[in-house]
């Protein structure tokens, strides 16, 4: 019982980094098209489908140990692979937090906080 608000913040973070995985994955053009505008008066204009390509990955490798870490916590008791999913959250998140703040997106960036909060109580908890 001691596990299940890190089981669920896990369980969070893992849908909403594999779901983005997904989107960029499935929907790269849209998303480059997009984030090309959103980043046009950036020194990352230039950059984008790069920057997209390390956020996938990224996400993606969040996305995973967050999954293998909340399977760990029920199998028996281990935190490394939810610890170490927390912490590429957080990584993915003040990435996206930078990019946010450099398109003088602060709504954006308002909103990023609000997954922040948890992916960093996940590190403290998992630690």
């Amino acid at each position: 019982m001691n596990n299940v608000a890190s089981i669920l913040i896990l369980a969070f973070l893992a849908l909403t980094f594999l779901q983005s995985g997904y989107e960029k994955i499935f929907y790269w053009k849209d998303n480059v098209t997009w984030l090309k505008e959103h980043f046009a008066k950036t020194p990352l204009k230039n950059q984008v489908p790069l920057a997209l390509l390390h956020l996938l990955i990224l996400e993606l490798i969040s996305g995973i140990l967050c999954v293998v870490g909340g399977i760990q916590l029920v199998t028996n008791n281990g935190r490394e692979f939810g610890f170490y999913g927390a912490i590429f959250s957080c990584i993915c998140l003040l990435m996206m937090l930078f990019g946010q703040r450099l398109a003088k997106d602060y709504d954006g960036a308002r909103t990023i906080v609000i997954y922040f909060i948890p992916a960093v109580s996940a590190v403290y908890w998992l630690n």
